[in-house]
């Protein structure tokens, strides 16, 4: 049996805006999609802890912080760009016969 990576990402926010609503829909449809459970999503809001925008270098919201596997990745948006954020992330679409990302 092939144990597949679980994939860890973080996405910041600054509140309860329309583009940080969609950032998160987004990435959780893509992620129950392609991943099914083998990722984790930390969702940090920058308006109630700004502190933690130094550590991954945010400096635009939303954005969406791959964490592992390594390298570390990120993407800036709302995240409406499904093949943008799947080649971003290197994530291999399920079905995807060619396994090329």
């Amino acid at each position: 049996m092939v144990k597949t990576e679980k994939f860890e990402l973080r996405l910041y926010i600054a509140g309860q805006t329309p583009k940080s609503v969609t950032a998160l829909q987004n990435i959780t449809k893509y992620c129950k999609e392609h991943l099914n459970d083998n990722y984790t999503i930390e969702v940090i809001d920058l308006l109630k802890q700004p502190q933690l925008a130094e550590g991954d270098q945010i400096f635009a919201i939303p954005t969406l912080v791959r964490k592992f596997p390594e390298p570390l990745r990120k993407i800036i948006g709302d995240l409406s760009n499904e093949e943008r954020v799947l080649v971003g992330l290197n994530i291999r679409p399920l079905g995807n016969k060619k396994g090329v990302y």
